[in-house]
């Protein structure tokens, strides 16, 4: 595996950076693959932008810094204008469609509505765990069964069902739209 560059970006309160943790612990406890997180947020605690970085690879990772992500996550409509200028023409982006125009039309841009299906849910709070779902399932970046485990150990256990059915919502859609 080549290094993979993920930026998950929305705004403080959404769990991006808890987003990004999971997707780092995925890879490197569970997957067993290397990973490095780092973070970037607002002085607002909620409201403000906010992304997280995770570089995977098998290789040792000398660089932490994202400059050329193959996935980008945009949860907000400021986070998609920020981080998807510039973008190497193969960059999977990831949307929630009722929070983000995208404008033009690119190849590899993916879609998903996680907010209302996690108002559906009856938890406004599990869009991120839904959206993990679809990263999931439209990028081999980390493997299904990492994700669920990384998701069941990072949440308070009385959540983790909950987390792991918002994953699974996502996931499912992402396969069956394949």
């Amino acid at each position: 595996m080549a290094r993979t560059e993920v930026r998950v970006s929305g705004f403080g309160g959404q769990g991006i950076i808890l987003s990004g943790y999971i997707i780092g612990k995925a890879a490197a406890i569970f997957d067993k693959k290397n990973a490095t997180m780092t973070q970037a947020y607002g002085p607002e605690s909620r409201g403000g932008a906010c992304s997280a970085q995770v570089v995977i690879s098998e290789e040792e990772i000398n660089d932490p810094e994202v400059s050329a992500p193959s996935v980008v996550v945009a949860m907000s409509q400021e986070a998609f204008t920020t981080f998807t200028k510039d973008l190497d023409p193969g960059c999977t982006i990831l949307i929630d469609e009722d929070l983000v125009q995208p404008g033009a039309s690119r190849d590899k841009l993916f879609a998903i509505p996680a907010m209302r299906l996690a108002e559906e849910m009856g938890k406004k709070v599990v869009a991120n765990i839904i959206m993990l779902g679809f990263f999931a399932g439209k990028t081999d970046v980390v493997s299904r069964e990492a994700m669920e485990q990384a998701i069941q150990s990072s949440v308070p256990a009385r959540f983790a069902e909950l987390n792991l059915q918002a994953f699974r919502r996502g996931y499912d859609l992402a396969v069956a739209a394949a």
